[in-house]
């Protein structure tokens, strides 16, 4: 009977470990809504309430609205899952810009991201500032982040991908701005994705770190512009060492035909690496890009997948979360 009851001890043990497991003794699930019908009314609320470093993702799913707050996703607040039911009807907006008072481009953002893991499907992210210098959408400098069917409408620096090690996927996404309106330092895949540009002026502004295998790569997306932008650059070196490459994309003929600017950084065209591979459309000019872009081989193309870019040490697979 003594051994018996020692492999029930033993039993009981393990049940109660794995129910402990199954079953976080904190919430995981949220709801906000602006009629008071959720658990809050304000996202920032919600994100506040969330539980720091939960072991599983937490959920926090928001009603149709404008919510119109300046929001942080704290580095606690790792797991964290966005859940809008459409972007055209959930909207996250604020209207800070640089130049506002204290404000500057880094405090700028609608949005900003610092917990890593996290995930956003089906909202729209806006600065509503307007036309009036650097107004960041989304400003993300976590680690292994992932944006689906989301907008992010703004004009001078839109989208800020920052974390000089961090990495983001954009997929089905659509993003418009001015100048520069996807910049920053972070390896970042943009899938599927539509891109609008709103006046004459650049795509892009990686800073990738030297020594890294990737900085933006945009796979199978669809560069278009409004009837005020016709001149239009893929990208220039925010710092010298910027890699930006565009494969299987679409480019709409407001991209002009030598494609890449050196910023005034005549030393940048050594040591930037700009590419394409297989770019369609009117606005793809293989043999008239600067000398120093590259145009990728079928054999080079195939490093340019979205778990080769964003594995890293971990085997992360974004389509996972």
């Amino acid at each position: 009977m003594g051994r018996l009851k020692i492999l029930l001890f033993f039993f009981c043990t393990i049940c109660i470990q794995c129910s402990t497991d199954a079953q976080p003794d904190y919430k995981t699930s949220y709801t906000v809504s602006q009629d008071g019908k959720g658990d809050f009314k304000t996202l920032q609320e919600t994100l506040n309430a969330c539980k720091a470093f939960p072991d599983v993702r937490i959920t926090i799913r928001i009603r149709p609205g404008t919510y119109i707050e300046k929001i942080e996703v704290h580095s606690w607040n790792t797991r964290i899952e966005l859940i809008g039911e459409d972007p055209t009807n959930t909207i996250i907006k604020f209207d800070d810009y640089s130049g506002k008072g204290d404000i500057n481009t880094f405090t700028s953002y609608t949005v900003k991201v610092l917990g890593n893991d996290f995930y956003a499907e089906n909202i729209t992210f806006e600065n509503a500032a307007g036309p009036v210098g650097q107004a960041v959408a989304l400003h993300v400098e976590a680690d292994r982040c992932v944006f689906k069917n989301c907008r992010f409408l703004g004009n001078q620096d839109t989208i800020y991908t920052g974390g000089e090690t961090s990495r983001q996927y954009f997929s089905n996404c659509y993003i418009e701005g001015t100048t520069d309106f996807i910049f920053g330092a972070a390896t970042a895949v943009f899938e599927n994705c539509t891109i609008l540009s709103k006046k004459n002026s650049y795509v892009t502004a990686a800073s990738t770190t030297q020594g890294k295998l990737f900085g933006y790569v945009f796979l199978n997306c669809t560069l278009k512009a409004t009837s005020e932008a016709t001149k239009v650059y893929l990208g220039r070196p925010w710092r010298i060492y910027a890699k930006t490459v565009f494969v299987n994309c679409n480019l709409g003929s407001h991209i002009l035909p030598e494609g890449w600017h050196n910023w005034s950084k005549p030393e940048a065209e050594k040591t930037v690496y700009y590419g394409e591979y297989n770019s369609k459309g009117t606005g793809a000019n293989p043999s008239a890009r600067v000398s120093w872009s590259h145009q990728l081989n079928s054999e080079e193309s195939l490093a340019y997948t979205v778990d080769k870019i964003l594995q890293g040490n971990d085997q992360w697979k974004p389509n996972g979360k």
